[in-house]
């Protein structure tokens, strides 16, 4: 298990970012994939804005765009009054076999 799933499972969200370049490497990696500079590793906003959503069989999914780099298919937890733009918040994410993204859509001040 890599650095990512590790801290996936702790309910973490993290990203390598090149210490060269100051790109954040995705899907991360142990090397930029731009310059092939050294990474390190840091947490990611879980701030994210909704792209994209689907329904099938009552479960909302989405693509969403953290950090304005970053973009995620996860499950939306609270799917009332849906619309692309909206923000979201990562709720949880995990490891178990496979990367699980869950958001939240933002309650409007």
């Amino acid at each position: 298990m890599n650095r990512f799933e590790q801290e996936l499972k702790s309910d973490n969200f993290v990203c390598s970012e090149c210490t060269k370049c100051q790109k954040l490497v995705w899907p991360p990696s142990e090397y930029c994939n731009k310059c092939f500079g050294i990474v390190t590793w840091r947490k990611v906003s879980r701030d994210a804005t909704l792209l994209e959503y689907s329904c099938k069989n009552g479960e909302y999914f989405c693509v969403a765009e953290i950090e304005g780099q970053i973009r995620i298919i996860g499950k939306i937890s609270n799917p009332s009054e849906i619309k692309i733009g909206q923000n979201l918040t990562l709720e949880r994410c995990d490891y178990e076999g496979s990367e699980k993204f869950i958001f939240k859509i933002k309650n409007k001040p």
